[in-house]
């Protein structure tokens, strides 16, 4: 399950964007399967308390640094991806949304994360306006190239630029979402493709 995303001008990925919120607040608990080339691939096979995540630095949208002590004390679930993103991204995230609203008031007992794995077009400013589009709060971080590398190791991310016309890029990536626990430990991960009621079921576990 592939998800390429590339080089899509800023305007079209805002259209892009409202549309699947409109979509997917229409279609309640249906995922959506924008078609697209996302070359992304689902996350690892791993149990749970398996060794994913670890410690990382990154940038928060807002300037301030963000690591994995930052995180602890409270479940988050963490995706990894880019802003010019045409499909998987916007939809994950969007679904999020949607997801912690289902939860009612216990959908505020978990954080959500959206690191760029783009950071030569990704400045934190730029994806804190991302984030905004999806109005629940989603902490939007990246690095340096090391800082990157260095988290995608710790989370098994898979991650690939793949040149396309233009001399631009897209970026090959994981399209899974890893649910972690209050102690930062690895729970389990929601596919792209799983339907609601699993999602929500695993989600009510890292809460619990």
């Amino acid at each position: 399950m592939a998800d390429i995303e590339g080089g899509t001008p800023p305007m079209v990925v805002v259209r892009r964007i409202l549309w699947v919120l409109v979509a997917v607040a229409a279609v309640f608990g249906v995922i959506l399967a924008v078609g697209g080339g996302d070359g992304s691939k689902s996350a690892p096979a791993a149990s749970a308390g398996a060794a994913i995540g670890g410690p990382f630095t990154l940038t928060a949208a807002d300037g301030s640094t963000l690591t994995d002590r930052t995180l602890k004390g409270r479940p988050f679930a963490i995706f990894f991806g880019f802003t010019r993103c045409p499909d998987v991204c916007p939809t994950s995230l969007a679904r999020m949304a949607q997801l912690r609203e289902q939860l009612g008031p216990d959908g505020m007992k978990f954080d959500i994360v959206f690191v760029s794995v783009d950071p030569q077009h990704d400045r934190p400013a730029d994806i804190g306006s991302y984030v905004a589009l999806f109005k629940t709060p989603i902490t939007g971080a990246t690095g340096t190239d090391a800082q990157l590398a260095q988290i995608q190791k710790e989370y098994g991310v898979y991650v690939r630029k793949v040149p396309i016309e233009g001399g631009d890029y897209t970026v090959d990536h994981t399209a899974a979402i890893y649910l972690m626990g209050k102690d930062g430990r690895f729970v389990t991960t929601i596919d792209y493709h799983e339907n609601d009621k699993t999602a929500l079921e695993k989600l009510k576990r890292i809460i619990a």
